[in-house]
C-alpha cells in the first residue's frame, strides 16, 4: 500500500474549509477505488486562524482518523505552514494545496499517474490565465517571473503553482534545505528532479476572501530575488562604477571649460544636486547591503521555522480523557 499525504496550510478558511474537505474526500475516495494500492491522510496546518478554522478542524479530526492537523501558536505564514506539512507528513507521496479550491482536487488522478510509474518526480500545475485577478497584479507577476529567470540561476516557471504531488525522495531533498527565509517556489526548482507542468485556467475562489494583498505578495517576491539571486549586490557595485566613472568625465569637463574657455562653473546648484545624487546613490546601495545582512542575520539565529500548540493527536487524546473522566463521575454518582 502506497500512502498519499495531502497537506494544507490553512489562515481564516472557515468559509470554504467544508467544502475543500467533501471535495477532497470525494476525489480521493475515487481514487481508492480506481487504484487500489492508494490510502491517504489529510494534514491541514492551522497558521494561527483567528475565525473557526480550528474549530472545524477539530470536528473534522474526531469525524476522521484520516485528518490530522498542526495547529501553530501564531501566524508564521505559508511557508511556515508548507514546510511543517512537509516534515510531518507520512506518506509515500506528498499532495501540497490550498484549501480554497483554486487548487482543484480533481486534478489529483492525472497528478499520480504521471509521478506512479517514476517518469516524474514531481507533477505540479501551471496557470496559463489570470482570470479574475486585476491587471495590474498580473502585470507585475508576469514582471517578477521574467526578471527572477534573467537574474537567476534557477529557472521559476511563469504561473507554475504550490499545487504539487511529489515523490518522497523530492520531499526529504526540500526538507534538507531547512533554511529561515523560505521561497519555495524557487526551491522547489532548486532541487532539482523531473516535473511535469499541467496546463489550466486559473479557477476563483467559491467563498471567502484571499488573505493575500498586492503589498504581501510585493515583499514575498523580494524574499524570492533575495535567496536566489545576488544580481541586487551587482547592482550596488555597477551604479558606484558608473557613478566615479560620471563623476571623474564631469571633473575633466569642468577644468577643460575653465581652462580653455573661461567659463565659470555653477557653484551651488550643481553641488546640491551632485550631493542628493551621490546620497541617494549610497543610501539605494546601502539599504540592499541591509536588506542581505537582515537575512543572514536572521538564518544566525536559528529560530524554529514554526511552533506547533495542538495537533489532532493531542486534541484526541484529550477528548478521551474527558469522556473517561465523565464517564468514571456518571458511575460513582451512581453508586
Amino acid at each position: 500500500m502506497k500512502l498519499v499525504s495531502v497537506v494544507v496550510p490553512c489562515y481564516n478558511e472557515q468559509e470554504v474549509l467544508p467544502m475543500f474537505y467533501e471535495e477532497i474526500t470525494k476525489v480521493t475516495g475515487q481514487m481508492m477505488r480506481d487504484f487500489p494500492e492508494l490510502t491517504f491522510e489529510y494534514l491541514f496546518i492551522n497558521d494561527g486562524s483567528k475565525d473557526t478554522t480550528l474549530e472545524i478542524l477539530r470536528s473534522l479530526a474526531l469525524k476522521d482518523e484520516r485528518v490530522r492537523y498542526i495547529s501553530f501558536s501564531r501566524n508564521f505564514g505559508k511557508e511556515s505552514g508548507m514546510y511543517a506539512g512537509l516534515e510531518n507528513a507520512k506518506g509515500d507521496y506528498v499532495v501540497v494545496m490550498d484549501a480554497d479550491l483554486q487548487h482543484p482536487p480533481a486534478f489529483l488522478p492525472e497528478m499520480y499517474s504521471y509521478v506512479r510509474n517514476g517518469e516524474y518526480d514531481c507533477a505540479t500545475t501551471r496557470r496559463v490565465s489570470r482570470k479574475g485577478e486585476s491587471k495590474v497584479r498580473s502585470w507585475f507577476a508576469r514582471k517578477f517571473y521574467k526578471i527572477m529567470n534573467k537574474i537567476s540561476q534557477t529557472e521559476i516557471v511563469d504561473g507554475a503553482q504550490d499545487f504539487r504531488f511529489m515523490s518522497r525522495q523530492m520531499v526529504d531533498a526540500i526538507l534538507d534545505m531547512s533554511e529561515y527565509n523560505r521561497f519555495s517556489k524557487g526551491i522547489f526548482s532548486w532541487v532539482g528532479f523531473n516535473t511535469k507542468y499541467i496546463e489550466y485556467e486559473n479557477v476563483e475562489r467559491p467563498a471567502g476572501t484571499s488573505s493575500w494583498s498586492f503589498w504581501g505578495l510585493f515583499k514575498y517576491s523580494l524574499e524570492g530575488i533575495m535567496a536566489f539571486s545576488t544580481a541586487p549586490l551587482a547592482i550596488s557595485s555597477l551604479l558606484g562604477i558608473i557613478s566615479c566613472i560620471t563623476a571623474f568625465i564631469l571633473m575633466i569637463i569642468t577644468v577643460i571649460k575653465t581652462i580653455a574657455f573661461g567659463e565659470d562653473v555653477a557653484g551651488y546648484p550643481t553641488t546640491i544636486c551632485v550631493i542628493f545624487l551621490l546620497s541617494g546613490l549610497q543610501l539605494f546601495c546601502t539599504g540592499i547591503l541591509g536588506q542581505y545582512l537582515s537575512k543572514t542575520y536572521l538564518e544566525t539565529k536559528n529560530r524554529p521555522i514554526y511552533i506547533s500548540k495542538e495537533t489532532a493527536e493531542s486534541y484526541r487524546e484529550k477528548q478521551k480523557e474527558r469522556s473517561s473522566e465523565s464517564s468514571g463521575e456518571n458511575a460513582s454518582s451512581e453508586k
